[in-house]
């Protein structure tokens, strides 16, 4: 169907027989190349004028000709860009791409013509000057690996975490950044199968980690992490890496002690709905409400804790959540410390006597 659906006629280069045509249904481009220039002139006419509704016998086509299979080209399904000067400015990105790359292309943002490749796989936009991600880059429901590797990022936003990369995603680099810290919802990435961070100012992984049940691979070295979340012993990986981190020494006698006595009506309630299972949500309870519930912590005795808590680091060999460990610092050590925490002065004095008693 031609009549009203072509969106633009793109003829700059038809003199060396190329043009291509772009529908508005389906949203695809017809590339023409290695055509008789006369007779490509005349077919963009006849597109013209049927686009314009007019009558197909009087339109000037001549007859068709079968094309040879050397003259058709294949849908392209992969593109490597590596410099500046080779960045299309005024050329379309293919609709049919499944794999792009544009590194070293000194981006300082991500290109809204790429945010329209609903087909893509693969984006690797390494090297480049990006400060912040567009939300819209969660609407690629086919994307699975995404190299941000050395850019300018200082944030993973939680829309993208809420999108549909919550399915698609299982590779991410994020490693030469300025990240501190990442959202909440980044645990909703459960697709996740390799995840690095290197290089970059994290202070804490997130306190959901556990959640990324497919995790195989994960590496965070060279951050400012002083201690791990209390989930991070949920995780199964193959290969980790935290290397050159300034781990804390753990000291389960020194306590941060937020235990409220006697709990609050909030926190009894909190408790209660976590630890019985209660269903809620932003249509029972507020919003604010239901993200501490989802952040709430766990006492070695498996009881919730919202804001009432005892805090302790303790050691953990990494061995446990992970079959290859690379060296923690250059003592050849493979333990961390690992944030626990207490739901009662009682848990945590019953945890000190075992502790006490193992020394």
């Amino acid at each position: 169907q031609v009549q009203q659906n072509v969106e633009r006629l793109f003829t700059r280069f038809v003199e060396e027989g190329k043009a291509t045509v772009r529908l508005r249904e389906p949203a695809v481009d017809l590339c023409l190349s290695k055509a008789n220039v006369i007779t490509l002139k005349t077919f963009l006419s006849a597109v013209r004028l049927a686009h314009q509704g007019n009558d197909t016998g009087v339109l000037p086509l001549s007859p068709l000709v079968p094309a040879k299979n050397s003259d058709v080209e294949k849908p392209k399904t992969k593109m490597i860009i590596t410099s500046r000067r080779d960045y299309p400015l005024t050329k379309s990105f293919p609709f049919s791409l499944e794999h792009l790359q544009t590194s070293y292309c000194k981006l300082a943002r991500i290109d809204t013509r790429v945010l329209c490749l609903k087909k893509l796989r693969k984006l690797d936009l390494s090297h480049n000057h990006i400060k912040q991600l567009p939300a819209t880059l969660g609407d690629l429901v086919c994307l699975q690996e995404l190299d941000l590797h050395d850019n300018h990022l200082e944030a993973f936003s939680g829309a993208l975490c809420s999108s549909s990369l919550q399915k698609s995603l299982q590779f991410l680099d994020l490693s030469q950044n300025q990240i501190q810290a990442l959202p909440i919802e980044f645990c909703q990435l459960r697709g996740l199968v390799q995840l690095k961070l290197d290089d970059n100012a994290l202070l804490r992984l997130p306190c959901r980690i556990g959640q990324l049940s497919h995790l195989r691979f994960l590496s965070a070295a060279r951050n400012k992490l002083p201690f791990l979340p209390s989930d991070f012993r949920k995780l199964c990986l193959e290969n980790l890496d935290l290397f050159g981190n300034p781990f804390e020494q753990p000291n389960p006698l020194v306590p941060n002690i937020q235990l409220k006595i006697p709990l609050t009506l909030l926190e009894c309630a909190a408790r209660a709905t976590i630890n019985h299972g209660i269903p809620y949500g932003c249509h029972l309870l507020p919003s604010h409400l239901c993200k501490d519930l989802e952040v709430a912590k766990t006492c070695r005795c498996g009881s919730a804790c919202l804001s009432s808590f005892i805090q302790i680091t303790v050691t953990m060999n990494l061995h446990h959540v992970a079959h290859t460990v690379v060296l923690v610092d250059n003592m050849g050590g493979t333990e961390a410390p690992v944030l626990c925490y207490f739901c009662s002065l009682d848990c945590y004095s019953q945890f000190l006597d075992r502790h006490l008693q193992s020394n």
